[in-house]
């Protein structure tokens, strides 16, 4: 599987801040680098794992992680539920993360709220969620072929079809895959869908087998967007209250506080973090 580098801020105060998370994760299988620095606030690890499965030894010492950058080339991400992105009911929430590298896309997600089981999930041609996940058009397919599964070749599958996911019994899907076809320059913009069935990858007897892979209902999805790399995103940890800038944004959003009036607020107050 191939590897990229993930870049995390982490508040840090001193050295053994520094060892207890360099021993958090060493024992990990599938890092190849840890680079951490006190001066920067960062920790960036070059592995083949999930980033939710290195950011939550991270927490795991107590301090607080945040994802700040993901791979070397073009980075994309998807929101799925919450005020990003849609789900029935609002129960299946996710962040799936796409990077570029020479071998081929890295996938890389984790969602809650499914049932137990396996699921598919596909990108859809069209990033417009103003109907939910009706209006996002049908699998990204620009050659035109029949559906298939992720290890097809392309004239027997969709650029779009990502296979299935599987989550446990507590309805969390943890995963990280790479596919050779898929780019992120060209699915930013699209959306991404998790499907409340398993994808048979075109080998059903249905009819719908070899349109989306008799998959069901779409149970989420989120607009495709581009995100940041390594060294790219210049977001900090708030040291005003320890809070994040997501956090932030999220606490002026449910007080109604426009951009403006939360600089104007961060000015005045030194309480809200400007958001970017």
């Amino acid at each position: 599987m191939a590897s990229a580098k993930i870049e995390f801020e982490v508040p840090m105060t001193c050295e053994k801040c520094v060892e207890s998370i360099s021993k958090s994760i060493a024992d990990l299988e599938g890092i190849q680098n840890i680079d951490i620095s006190l001066e920067r606030g960062t920790v960036i690890v070059e592995t083949s794992l999930p980033h939710s499965i290195i950011q939550e030894r991270i927490e795991g010492t107590g301090k607080q992680a945040v994802l700040k950058g993901y791979g070397s080339e073009s980075s994309a991400v998807s929101m799925l539920g919450g005020n990003s992105g849609y789900s029935i009911g609002n129960l299946v929430k996710g962040v799936i993360r796409f990077v570029q590298t020479s071998e081929g896309c890295i996938i890389d997600g984790t969602i809650d709220g499914l049932a137990p089981g396996e699921h598919g999930m596909h990108v859809h041609e069209c990033g417009d969620i103003s109907k939910g996940c009706e209006s996002v058009g049908e699998h990204f397919n620009p050659n035109n072929s029949p559906h298939g599964g992720p290890e097809d070749e392309l004239s027997r599958r969709h650029i779009g079809d990502l296979g299935n996911i599987s989550a446990d019994t507590t309805g969390r899907a943890i995963f990280r895959k790479i596919d050779k076809f898929i780019t992120v320059s060209d699915i930013i913009g699209r959306s991404l869908i998790i499907t409340e069935d398993p994808d048979d990858l075109g080998r059903g007897n249905s009819p719908e087998s070899k349109i989306n892979g008799n998959s069901g209902t779409k149970l989420a999805c989120g607009i495709i967007a581009r995100a940041s790399g390594l060294y790219q995103n210049t977001k900090k940890i708030c040291a005003c209250d320890g809070l994040t800038i997501w956090d932030e944004r999220d606490r002026a959003r449910a007080h109604g506080i426009t951009k403006k009036e939360n600089r104007e607020y961060t000015e005045s107050n030194k309480k809200f973090c400007t958001i970017i």
